[in-house]
């Protein structure tokens, strides 16, 4: 599994890079990274940024008011639950959920509410166990309805999306057309209310309008 994650959604960006995780609100997007033993993945439910601890058993808030909910080794975290190391899932709340069979390497929820999961190699939708894709590829991309997976970080709506790949950052139109490029190493990428939000494994946040035009760091 990689040691690098991201997740984006309207309040912030949270990812962990090597075990240490992180998270950072709009509109500030300040970096706040807790003491906490190895994490291993974050995800967003609602307003609340979460991460996965193993070593204690629990998936637990990032900032705000501490919560901590006992689930188990949990190895992977959607937008609506954890999964744990036999690929048995909860909710945020504790609550028992429809999982999967063996442990998920990266799960996803898309704009639907429906879950997604690597798992062996495979694509899988976790409401009805079906297999998408065969052969996946490294990286689980969200769709407006659905997922995909694929090696270059990409996030995708409903007017086009936003791809790091070969050294640049892309803007694509919905036809998958290039409409601008800039320079750009390698991370993650994702929509964060009215930007698009990149972040690299160091922990480097980079700020752009939908069109690429990069906003000064406070």
């Amino acid at each position: 599994m990689s040691s690098f994650h991201a997740a984006f959604n309207e309040h912030g960006v949270a990812w962990v890079s090597g075990s240490q995780a992180c998270v950072a609100r709009v509109s500030s997007f300040r970096a706040v990274c807790p003491r906490l033993p190895a994490v291993v993945d974050v995800a967003w439910q609602g307003g609340d940024a979460w991460a996965a601890v193993p070593g204690i058993g629990a998936v637990v808030t990032l900032d705000g008011a501490p919560r901590s909910v006992p689930v188990g080794r949990v190895v992977a975290l959607s937008g609506t639950r954890a999964y744990r190391e036999d690929g048995s899932a909860v909710t945020y709340s504790g609550a028992p959920a429809r999982g999967v069979v063996g442990a998920p390497t990266a799960a996803v929820t898309d704009g639907q509410g429906e879950d997604y999961v690597l798992l062996a190699g495979s694509l899988r939708r976790v409401s009805d166990g079906r297999v998408l894709e065969r052969v996946a590829g490294p990286l689980l991309i969200a769709l407006p309805s659905g997922a995909r997976s694929q090696a270059a970080a990409e996030a995708v709506d409903e007017f086009g999306a936003f791809r790091l790949v070969n050294g640049q950052l892309e803007a694509l139109d919905a036809l998958g057309r290039v409409r601008r490029a800039v320079p750009h190493g390698p991370g993650l990428v994702g929509r964060v209310g009215q930007w698009v939000v990149t972040v690299q494994p160091t922990g480097t946040l980079r700020l752009f309008t939908t069109t690429l035009d990069e906003r000064p760091r406070p």
